[in-house]
Parts: structure tokens; C-alpha cells; sequence
């Protein structure tokens, strides 16, 4: 599995053949400066800030030099203004043409040193001094001066603590540094901070942190993943967490099977590749009828062709195993121990006759079965069958290696009419 990060999304690509179709596209656009800072207009407060007297010449021919981009006297000039200022109106006022210079040559500290003269002021609002931290994280983010562009993000916040902005972009940073686990972490805060205000954080900030999870394998990633699809169920989310999941897990993880189903009735199934596992999987526990479905499925999706040779395997192979109603009510009738009437109750499940597959659940339950399997099953099919209040109460018995795939399913359930 190879995950691509970019300073602004990520895509997941992969190169196992038997896996899902991956989270794909860009998933989060970190915000970039409205403006550079030397093109924020002063506010109506600071523009009736006068220079003293005593400076009020040197800081006028500093500002010649800055707006005729006279790079050569710049610098004699502004250390000349330096000399005499002595009020914090005339270090702001040099501040400003400091900054204004620093933004026309690209130089970074320069902007830094300004933006700092400006602040030490005390004359520009928090709100505009904080655009112009927010301004020169960018500045230092695109110049790879990482730590730089963090503490500038951070003075940004400070000055405005209800911005997301800064800690989104913090998370940037720290992805970019080849850190995703911490990445991920300041985005978890930014998501928790805004659910713990009644504010709905965006879809896009959600995929972005569930991205960067993955990437650093945080135990956390399918929770966060669930949180994600809970906020925002749709077939993309719906995709792209079950293939997170999946990728974390393996195809032999005892749950493989019932994650399919869910992936078949939440249109999570998206190439051809999926329908053949969930195929395989039902053929290797015999249950063909669910085979052929997920083939004709496949099919159905134009995912599959019936020419294609893997098809045309399967459909040799379940061809006069597909069991009949009478066959599903003899293997009833002859079931005795647990497993049985657990593979009677699949069969019937794939027969699309769900009443009867929890009946069968059931009754593998009461027999000893293994309870939190049998009970992921119920919840299934009771959940087909439009039982939400059974279902949830089945799924929420579930424990063990078979806890996560149920709580996936509890999702399916919750969203059900």
C-alpha cells in the first residue's frame, strides 16, 4: 500500500490486486493567504496614526525608496528611520514600509522582523496583525522553513483563537515534515473543538485527518474513519472508509465476508476487483448463491463482464450448487450442531430471504455458536429485512475480533428510515 501525500491532499493508490477501490482526489486544500501581507489596507484606527516629529522626514524618505522599489537605499534608509523613531507610532508606521519592502523582494525574515516591529506597536488590531502571522506561516510553509512556519501559526492563533485556519495549517506543516501522525492529531483537535461547540466541521477536514491516520497507522484510524461516515454518509465516504478498514485489516480477517456485504448494499463495491473478492469469499465458504450474486452484481455495475475468464470460473463453478428453496429447507430440517444452522442461515441470507436467515441465526445462537459471530449475521440480516431496533440490538452485542465490522453496520442501521 503506498500512500501520496501533497502540501494540499492526498490520494491513495495501491498495488495489491485485491483490494478495494481507494480513497482517491485530493482530500483537503489547505487555505492559503487572502492577501500578502503588505497588501492589507490599514485599518481606519491605524490610519489616523501619526509619526512624531522627529522621525516623520526619515520615515517619509523611507517610504519613497519603498514605493519606487529603490532596492539599493532601502536598506540605509529604513535603518536611518530606525535611528529616530521614538514613539510606537513611528515604529509602526516603519514596521509597514518594512514589510511592504521585505513582500516585493521575497525575503522572509525581513517580513518576520516587520511584522514583529508592527506587533511590539500594540497599534494594529489582533484581527489584521493576525492575517499578517497567518501570512508569513505561508511564507515560511512554502520556503520548507517548517518550525518557523509553526511558531507563526501559532502566534496567528494566539491572537485569534476561534480560527481554524492556523492549526489546519499547522497540520500541513507537520504533514510536510514527514509527520502525519501529528498531522492527524491537530486536525483531530480542530474536529473535536468544533463538535464540542455544536459546530459541524467540514467534510473535507474529516477526509484530510482520516487520510493522514492511515498514513501513520494511528490506532485511531477507523474510529475516526466511523466518524467521518457518521457526519457524512455517502457512497464516496461510504468507499473510502470500508477500503480503509479493509487495507488495515487483510482478506483473511474473520470479518472479510461481512464487511462485503456491507460494501455491497451501501454501493461501496466500485471495481471489478471487488465484486471477485466478495465472490471468492462467499465461494470458499460454499455459499454460492451468494457468489453468483456478487458476480451478477458485478455484472450489473458493468464492473464485470460475463466473458471474462475469472467470471466464467465462478459461474462454472456455483452452476447447479445454487440451492433451491427445497434445498434450503432440507439443509434446515437436517441441521444439529451450531455451524450448520449458521451456513443455512447464509444460504438463506443470499437467497434475499432475510426473515428466515435471522431465524436460522437464532437458532445457531441458542445452539453454542460462536455468539458474537452469529450475532454480526443477525444484525445483518435483520437489518436487511428493515428490523432496525433488532438489529441494533444484535450488533451492539457483538465484541471481539468482530466488534469494528459491526459497529460499520450500526452506521448502515442508524441511517435507515
Amino acid at each position: 500500500m503506498k500512500l501520496i501525500l501533497t502540501a494540499f491532499g492526498v490520494a491513495l493508490s495501491t498495488t495489491s490486486a485485491a483490494s478495494f477501490a481507494q480513497p482517491t482526489g485530493t482530500m483537503y486544500g489547505a487555505p492559503q493567504p487572502a492577501q500578502q501581507p503588505d497588501q492589507q489596507a490599514p485599518s481606519a484606527q491605524t490610519s489616523a496614526v501619526q509619526p512624531s516629529g522627529k522621525a516623520r522626514q526619515a520615515i517619509a524618505n523611507l517610504q519613497t525608496a519603498v514605493n519606487a522599489n529603490d532596492v539599493a537605499n532601502i536598506p540605509a534608509r529604513l535603518a536611518a528611520a530606525q535611528a529616530v523613531a521614538s514613539t510606537k507610532e513611528d515604529r509602526y508606521w516603519i514596521g509597514r514600509l518594512q514589510l511592504q519592502a521585505a513582500a516585493k523582494a521575497n525575503d522572509v525574515a525581513g517580513s518576520a522582523a516587520a511584522i514583529e516591529a508592527i506587533s511590539s506597536s500594540g497599534l494594529m488590531p489582533a484581527a489584521e496583525l493576525s492575517k499578517l502571522y497567518g501570512a508569513l506561516g505561508g511564507s515560511y510553509y512554502n520556503a520548507k522553513q517548517y518550525d518557523q512556519a509553526v511558531a507563526a501559526y501559532q502566534r496567528q492563533l494566539a491572537l485569534d483563537p476561534t480560527a481554524s485556519e492556523p492549526n489546519i495549517m499547522i497540520a500541513e506543516v507537520r504533514a510536510a515534515q514527514g509527520k502525519p501522525g501529528d498531522a492527524a492529531t491537530a486536525l483531530q483537535r480542530i474536529i473535536q473543538s468544533n463538535v464540542a461547540a455544536g459546530r459541524k466541521p467540514e467534510e473535507a477536514m474529516y477526509r484530510r485527518a482520516v487520510a493522514l491516520a492511515y498514513e501513520a497507522k494511528l490506532p485511531n484510524t477507523v474510529e475516526l474513519a466511523r466518524q467521518w461516515l457518521t457526519a457524512y454518509p455517502s457512497p464516496s465516504s461510504w468507499q473510502n472508509s470500508i477500503a480503509i478498514y479493509r487495507n488495515l485489516r487483510t482478506n483473511t480477517s474473520p470479518d472479510i465476508l461481512d464487511i462485503l456485504r456491507l460494501a455491497m448494499v451501501t454501493g461501496a463495491l466500485q471495481q471489478g476487483l471487488d465484486y471477485q473478492l466478495y465472490a471468492e469469499k462467499a465461494f470458499d465458504q460454499g455459499n454460492f448463491g451468494e457468489a453468483k450474486a456478487a458476480i451478477d452484481a458485478g455484472i450489473a455495475a458493468g464492473q464485470l463482464k460475463a466473458s471474462d475468464k475469472y467470471v466464467v470460473s465462478v459461474m462454472q463453478g456455483v452452476k447447479g450448487r445454487v440451492p433451491t428453496s427445497a434445498d434450503l429447507a432440507a439443509a434446515e430440517k437436517g441441521a444439529s450442531i451450531p455451524s450448520a444452522f449458521l451456513r443455512v442461515g447464509d444460504r438463506y441470507y443470499a437467497a434475499g430471504n432475510y426473515a428466515k436467515a435471522a431465524e436460522l441465526y437464532r437458532q445457531a445462537i441458542a445452539k453454542g455458536a460462536d455468539k458474537d459471530l452469529a450475532n454480526l449475521r443477525l444484525g445483518e440480516a435483520l437489518a436487511r429485512s428493515g428490523d432496525k431496533a433488532g438489529a441494533t440490538a444484535a450488533l451492539n452485542s457483538v465484541s471481539g475480533n468482530y466488534a469494528d465490522a459491526a459497529k460499520f453496520w450500526l452506521l448502515y442501521v442508524q441511517r435507515q428510515g
